[in-house]
């Protein structure tokens, strides 16, 4: 995901400063460039031995080391970085970016830099609170900096409350969210639903489906990393939101549908990829229930058709996606949907094929519009969801 991309790790003194190692090892796994600078005070924390090893790059501390090629070296990382991340960020370290100060080799490479330059904070709660850490960081706000909020809990001064460095896998989204993808629909707003909805029969049973979100999940996170503003309603799933999406959680078909309503005119892109239940139990009284002694019926009716209502009122500048799951005729009844609900796009696929529809992490689809078909491998939902987002873009040019 991130080959040919450069990203500098800046270390500096906390004892958080251990963790970075972990986040050096996500990042290089996904085949980046990780250059990692310590200020002098950080190697009191972990060893550069440990950096180097992981990331099979020389660890810079010294502006003034004679141990590199020809070139300035700060300048050097400086041009190549397509983004700066400082963590743990000391309140010394912060204070000297704010004001200019550039004393070493990482405050120095930092100044230099013209790319984005995230920063997340870690200390004792007392020093995070205080007025003068707290200015600092709006000034480096002020300056293009993004400041990550750091968390509350137990720090290592025994201490409990905000000064908390986040984990390296939240640490690893901000990265991601700033160089995963070309940034081509900044601007765009998106909504997407996922997961299946819960029809309640009674207070312990419910009509549901096998739909896990996985794939609505890879859309909303596929569309935010290239910078849109998604908003992701989704029923019940055991998997986690993407970071940096406004979630909206659901059970039932009608709080989706009534979701959806209440979102739908101010986006621009919306794609409907929940497996909504398409019954749920009418209101009867439970004496009405006809029961045998080990069966039982219940009267059932449509639920409310989220995607007809969509078609139906479909602004100009939309575009709408949907989805069709077929177990026959796949390519038929997908067309038959299509031109039915008004919409822009269909991805279409069959329950049937190995390695496609719920609960796995690939899938097999055909993108159906008015014009154009086009057929896709099996692959993971990640690509997936990169393929229908790049057909969403260029029917929308």
């Amino acid at each position: 995901m991130l080959k040919g991309k450069t990203v500098v790790l800046g270390v500096t003194g906390g004892i958080a400063a251990y963790k970075i190692a972990n986040l050096a090892s996500m990042l290089v796994k996904l085949h980046c460039d990780v250059q990692v600078i310590m200020t002098e005070n950080a190697t009191n924390f972990i060893h550069p031995i440990a950096f180097e090893t992981l990331t099979k790059n020389k660890c810079l501390i010294d502006t003034f080391d004679r141990n590199f090629q020809h070139k300035v070296e700060h300048i050097s990382i400086a041009k190549r970085a397509d983004v700066v991340l400082i963590a743990p960020a000391t309140a010394n370290v912060i204070g000297k970016m704010a004001n200019g100060i550039a004393d070493d080799m990482l405050t120095t490479t930092v100044l230099a830099c013209t790319c984005k330059k995230i920063v997340s904070p870690a200390m004792n709660t007392n020093m995070y609170c205080n007025p003068i850490v707290q200015d600092n960081l709006k000034k480096l706000k002020h300056y293009g900096f993004e400041i990550i909020e750091a968390d509350t809990g137990f720090l290592a001064c025994e201490d409990i409350g905000k000064g908390k460095m986040p984990s390296p896998e939240t640490l690893l989204q901000y990265i991601l969210k700033e160089i995963a993808f070309e940034k081509d629909m900044i601007g765009k707003r998106v909504l997407v639903t996922a997961g299946p909805t819960q029809e309640a029969i009674d207070p312990v049973r419910y009509i549901t489906n096998h739909s896990t979100g996985k794939m609505g999940y890879a859309l909303a996170r596929n569309c935010m990393l290239r910078g849109a503003d998604v908003t992701l309603i989704t029923g019940p799933t055991n998997i986690t939101p993407p970071p940096f999406v406004h979630v909206i959680p659901v059970i039932s078909a009608k709080e989706m549908f009534d979701a959806v309503c209440n979102h739908a005119k101010e986006q621009d892109i919306i794609i409907k990829s929940a497996a909504v239940a398409d019954y749920r139990p009418t209101t009867i009284s439970e004496e009405k229930i006809k029961k045998s002694d080990d069966t039982f019926s219940i009267p059932l009716e449509r639920t409310d058709d989220i995607l007809q209502y969509l078609g139906q009122n479909k602004k100009e500048h939309q575009f709408i996606c949907g989805f069709s799951m077929e177990t026959e005729n796949m390519l038929e009844n997908s067309r038959k949907k299509l031109d039915k609900k008004n919409i822009d796009m269909i991805v279409a696929n069959n329950l049937k094929q190995s390695g496609a529809g719920f609960g796995t992490d690939t899938n097999i689809v055909t993108l159906i519009t008015k014009e154009t078909l086009l057929s896709l491998d099996v692959m993971s939902k990640d690509d997936v969801a990169n393929a229908i987002v790049n057909t969403i873009l260029k029917k929308m040019l």
